[in-house]
């Protein structure tokens, strides 16, 4: 079966997520430079794991991010460059947790850390990286960021927690799962943005719309993989289509297709998901019945809906080249799948 929702639809004028890409080259090559550095072990095997992941080509947007806003509120120090590889480390031990919570096969179109070395060494790295993460938190010697950055970290390990609470459960509301996706996702995303203005010495006011900007983005960002997960071309999304559904994962399509569906419908949702009892075609038939209850179309057009906000948060600051790669980065996420 075929692609079951055109991702073809660009946002006019979108430029993609390269304006971005060239006005934080700068920074980013010293973000790397620390994110290499840092990963350095006597212990061969946590450079080596940490490494696999790290190389792997994700765009880096978090950390991205934080230099963006740290530069559109005026930051000139040298913070910003710590807090940005502190995100990305959180990032990166979430992906690495993540993995084997899930048992994940691949991550970025390469076999999963665990695949390779095992669960214990993927979730012990994650740990190492989170350790080095604060390190450089409190080297940049601002409490305020360090409490945004500390808190996001119990935040995500919530919002795992909860999604695990509500795993296989068909009966999940929109609104519980949007609370799983605003903690296990948006949450880092936001805190990534307001450390920038936080260490810039910003007003409330700026540090609570770059906040809103990353919420609003992180939400989108769930919504949009949710809808690929089922929708989406394996090659672009760095693992295998239908994860979620052979994982037993409750996304925001299925909840659509469960409360739109009939008796019979639930039936199919609660054997192929809550009982874990998945047959031959049943991944084709779950994509017909998000076809006819239009649930990947609405998950799209939510995702949008957050989009909108985040691009609306940025409505204090006044025109500028960074602001306009910022919101040229919301409408790339909104349009990955091109």
């Amino acid at each position: 079966m075929g692609v079951v929702v055109s991702f073809e639809e660009r946002e006019s004028g979108q430029s993609g997520i390269e304006p971005l890409v060239a006005l934080t080259r700068e920074d980013m090559e010293r973000v790397n430079a620390m994110i290499l550095s840092r990963t350095g072990s006597d212990v061969t095997m946590i450079p080596e794991v940490a490494n696999h992941l790290i190389s792997s080509g994700g765009k880096r947007l978090r950390p991205m991010l934080t230099l963006a806003m740290a530069s559109l509120c005026g930051y000139e120090g040298e913070g910003h460059v710590k807090l940005a590889a502190s995100v990305e480390f959180m990032h990166t031990a979430t992906l690495l947790h993540d993995d084997v919570v899930d048992e994940s096969d691949m991550r970025r179109g390469k076999l999963a850390a665990r695949m390779l070395w095992g669960n214990e060494a993927s979730v012990l790295v994650g740990d190492f990286l989170l350790g080095q993460a604060f390190r450089m938190m409190v080297e940049v010697g601002s409490l305020r960021a360090l409490d945004i950055l500390s808190t996001a970290a119990a935040v995500i390990a919530e919002g795992e927690v909860l999604q695990l609470s509500v795993a296989k459960n068909t009966e999940t509301t929109e609104d519980e799962y949007l609370s799983v996706i605003r903690g296990k996702t948006a949450e880092l995303f936001a805190a990534a943005c307001e450390v920038g203005p936080v260490i810039a010495g910003s007003s409330k006011a700026n540090d609570a719309a770059c906040r809103s900007y990353g919420l609003n983005l992180g939400i989108a960002f769930q919504l949009i993989d949710d809808a690929l997960d089922y929708g989406g071309v394996a090659a672009k999304l760095g693992k295998n289509t239908g994860d979620d559904f052979r994982e037993g994962k409750i996304t925001l399509p299925v909840v659509l297709s469960f409360r739109r569906g009939t008796d019979e419908e639930r039936a199919f949702w609660k054997r192929t998901l809550q009982d874990g009892e998945i047959r031959d075609g049943d991944l084709e038939q779950a994509r017909a019945l998000m076809r006819s209850h239009r649930a990947l179309e609405d998950t799209i057009e939510r995702a949008r809906h957050y989009a909108k906000m985040a691009k609306d948060a940025l409505g204090l600051f006044p025109a500028s080249p960074m602001k306009q790669a910022l919101n040229d980065a919301v409408d790339f996420c909104v349009a990955r799948a091109h």
